[in-house]
Parts: C-alpha cells; sequence; structure tokens
C-alpha cells in the first residue's frame, strides 16, 4: 500500500520539484506547475495525466482511479485512491506525472543516463580506491596551503561581511577560477553579487553529504544554480567555480566538481546535474562509511591521509584524480 511518505521521496528525487503546502494541501511542483496533489486528509492523489486517456484508465479499474471535480476537468489531470496504489505503480505515476511538466531534455538527463558512447563513470570509490587516490592527491605541491589559509582568515564564511567575500574571492582565484578583480574606483560586481545571493541562501543546509536527505540536496542545487548565474561583470560565476564556492561554504555537505567531472559523469552542468552528483556523492558517502565499520567521518579522513578536509572533498579529490588528472596525465602520454 502506498503512503504520504512514498509520495515524498519519490516526487523530491525528481530534479527541479518543490515541495509546498497550500491551503492545507500538500502540492509537488515544478516552478509554478503542480503535477502531484494530496487531498486535505492525504488520502487521495491527484496527478498530472493525459485528459486523452483518463477516460479508459478510470475505466479499467474504477476502484483505484476517478475524475477530478467538475473545474479540473480541462486539466491534464486525473485522481486515484492512495491506499489502492502499489509501490511500483505509485512510483510510474509520479514519474510520468513529473516528465508531463519538466522540458524533455531534464527528462532524458535524469532517466536516461549519460548519451551513447560517453565514456563510463569511474567505479564507485571503496577504501582502497580513496586511499590511493588520497596518495595522488598528498603528492600535488601545497595542496591544502589554500584553502588552510582561508579557514584561518575567515573561520566559518559569512558572506554578508566584504572581507569574508574578498577571502573568497582570492581563493577560488588560487584555484584558476580568474574572477577579475576590480580596478581602483571600479564596482565590486562579484563582491555585490555574492551578497545579493548570501541573503537569499545564508541558511544553507549544513550536514555531511552522507547525512543529506532530498530536500537539503534541493536546496543546495537551487543555490548552485543561482551562484552559477551571479554576473561578475561580463560573464557569470560559472559551475566550476559555483561548486568550489558552495564547498566553501558547506565544506561537510557539498561534493564540488571541476568541467572534466560534471561532464564525464552527466553531460551537463545544470541545477540538476548538480543535485544528482550530491545523491551520488551521498551514497557513496554511506557506502565507505560502512566498510569503514562505523568509523566518524573525521577519523576516516585521518586514516586515508586527508585530515584537514571533508568526507565530501576527498570523494571530490577521488574523482579528480581518476578523471580530470587522469586524462590529463592520457593525453601527456598521448593517450
Amino acid at each position: 500500500m502506498a503512503t504520504v511518505d512514498d509520495v515524498r521521496r519519490l516526487a523530491l528525487a525528481l530534479p527541479r520539484t518543490e515541495e509546498h503546502l497550500i491551503r492545507d494541501r500538500v502540492k509537488f511542483r515544478i516552478g509554478r506547475i503542480v503535477y502531484l496533489a494530496l487531498s486535505r486528509d492525504e488520502t487521495e492523489l491527484g496527478f498530472a495525466f493525459p485528459k486523452e486517456e483518463r477516460a479508459a484508465l478510470i475505466a479499467a479499474e474504477p476502484a483505484k482511479f476517478f475524475l477530478p471535480r467538475a473545474s479540473d476537468l480541462r486539466f491534464h489531470w486525473a485522481e486515484a485512491r492512495l491506499a489502492a496504489l502499489g509501490p511500483e505503480e505509485l512510483a510510474e505515476l509520479v514519474t510520468e506525472a513529473w516528465r508531463m511538466v519538466v522540458p524533455a531534455k531534464v527528462a532524458r538527463a535524469h532517466l536516461d543516463g549519460p548519451p551513447p558512447g560517453a565514456p563510463a563513470p569511474p567505479p564507485a570509490p571503496t577504501l582502497a580506491r580513496l586511499h590511493r587516490a588520497a596518495e595522488v592527491f598528498n603528492g600535488f605541491a601545497g595542496v591544502d596551503r589554500s584553502w588552510l589559509a582561508l579557514r584561518a582568515e575567515t573561520g566559518a564564511l559569512d558572506l554578508s561581511l566584504a572581507e569574508h567575500r574578498g577571502a573568497l574571492h582570492r581563493w577560488l582565484n588560487s584555484w584558476g577560477c580568474r574572477i577579475r578583480y576590480p580596478r581602483e574606483g571600479e564596482p565590486d560586481a562579484f563582491g555585490a553579487g555574492l551578497a545579493d545571493w548570501w541573503e537569499r541562501h545564508h541558511t544553507l543546509p549544513g550536514a555531511p553529504l552522507a547525512a543529506l536527505g532530498p530536500r537539503e540536496i534541493s536546496r543546495l542545487a537551487k543555490a548552485y544554480a543561482e551562484l552559477a548565474a551571479v554576473p561578475v561583470g561580463r560573464r557569470t560565476l560559472g559551475p566550476t567555480a559555483a561548486s568550489k564556492a558552495l564547498y566553501a561554504l558547506r565544506p561537510a555537505s557539498v561534493m564540488p566538481w571541476d568541467a572534466a567531472i560534471a561532464d564525464r559523469l552527466y553531460g551537463v552542468r545544470d541545477g540538476d546535474a548538480f543535485a544528482r552528483h550530491l545523491r551520488t556523492g551521498g551514497i557513496w558517502a554511506r557506502a565507505v562509511l560502512a566498510e569503514a565499520g562505523g568509523l566518524h567521518e573525521a577519523a576516516l579522513c585521518a586514516w586515508l591521509g586527508r585530515p584537514e578536509v571533508s568526507l565530501a572533498k576527498v570523494l571530490d579529490e577521488y574523482l579528480y584524480v581518476t578523471i580530470t588528472h587522469g586524462g590529463r596525465t592520457a593525453q601527456a602520454a598521448g593517450g
């Protein structure tokens, strides 16, 4: 028997979905378009459905499906008795309702995976693979110098403070982001855009990556997409700098990426792909923590040889070593 929790779990796992309470009814929507709605007593589920196919659906199983109220008959909509739906049937209804209201590209990216011929993703990290990647990463010169300097200068970043925004600007540029510094007398486009973004997102989730739920991931992905679009002069901040900035703000929660990682794993670098990235990271984090026998995250990072960073960053470093650095090594060798 399907439950309200099943509906919520399925819906919030789908890109761009937001949950809202509207006139005492729980609804799930993309932007302003509702595709799922529970009745006030949460026994019935309304869902987006082609109206030309509605009569056949109801005729086939009248004990399970029924017409919406008269004022909603003009919409692509149908209703179901939640308790009559099985888990697999509910999953299909939710997914197909969502597919009706998102762009086809978004649906394909989420449901179909990488395009044909795309390189296979790296294998899921084990403790042994993470340990090997950490050894490679530790071999890079000054690997943690700029990160430790940022933490020493700011502690926990607070982007309402101009000096913290300036510190973040310098840190991002130390990682090759090339965000232009304002000349004397010029307005600070980066600082102004960041301050405006921070007013909307200063309550971002900060739980460890392994503990993030669908709502937290959705909030982080939305914040990432808006941050990537922050103007910094003639261009926007962009996806790589946005992911690194978000990591600097929430180092326990965010597994950042660079262009090579995002393109290899997802083919795009938008907010939906970033949500998928965090979901993947959460699965990986829970798996390696379980393999470590319940070892605390900080102790695990120390055991791996990376005591100054979070498990989210260790997982990013694994991807960097296997995809970004591995690709450059192959090119240099003529591969």
